[in-house]
């Protein structure tokens, strides 16, 4: 494996790795020793200096040929619906989410699930998955997997070790929620979760392919038709 992609790999193996560690076996020695707003202040700056190693690797690593065909028409429109379903989940999931440390979780977790937490009570986690999805789908080159992959275990693996913490933290109130609602998404809701997630999701989507020819890679989502 050449030094960048090496570099890449052992980024993302550190975030995933250093992100599980803090949310879950270190996080109560953590919130003990610093404090919740200390713990959350070196939660974010660990991450951050992970991210951005990450970007840097990634950057590193020369641009190389698709391991597989991922660059028919047919591959984009998948890859393109991916990722708008991605972006509409992430929208939705900004608001009345439970799962988001912030005042009022508890209240929100007894509240009936509505807009995108009709569909899953991770939107969050599966609109990483989704991006993830489609960018193996449609750019399957050694750098793109990489990362690609860890987020893809870090929202699926955390989703999942993010209930069994939501249960001890929040108790009954995250069992009624795990009780109304789905870790796997229930997709025949979605055109159900209501505007604000439609159109906020479908702007973000616009933003996010069109920022990739600027940035010098391929031409994303509709901008590859246009």
């Amino acid at each position: 494996m050449e030094p960048a992609l090496l570099s890449l790999t052992a980024a993302s193996t550190a975030l995933v790795g250093s992100h599980f560690a803090m949310s879950h076996p270190l996080r109560a020695g953590m919130v003990r020793m610093l404090g919740q707003g200390g713990f959350m202040a070196v939660y974010s700056l660990v991450s951050l200096a992970f991210m951005a190693w990450m970007f840097f690797a990634f950057r590193a690593v020369p641009p190389a040929a698709p391991l597989w065909g991922g660059t028919g028409d047919a591959v984009w429109v998948v890859a393109s619906l991916l990722t708008l379903v991605a972006m509409v989940l992430y929208a939705g999931s900004m608001s009345g989410n439970p799962a988001l440390p912030a005042p009022g979780a508890e209240k929100a977790a007894r509240a009936g699930p509505k807009g995108v937490f009709r569909v899953t009570r991770h939107p969050m986690m599966w609109g990483f998955a989704l991006w993830a999805l489609g960018h193996i789908v449609a750019a399957p080159t050694p750098r793109t997997l990489v990362v690609a992959l860890a987020v893809l275990i870090l929202a699926l693996v955390g989703a999942h070790m993010q209930d069994r913490k939501k249960a001890a933290l929040m108790g009954e109130a995250w069992a009624e929620w795990e009780s109304k609602t789905s870790y796997w998404p229930r997709w025949g809701r979605l055109l159900s979760v209501g505007l604000f997630p439609l159109i906020g999701g479908t702007a973000i989507w616009l933003a996010a392919t069109w920022a990739h020819m600027p940035l010098g890679s391929w031409d994303a989502g509709i901008w590859r038709w246009l």
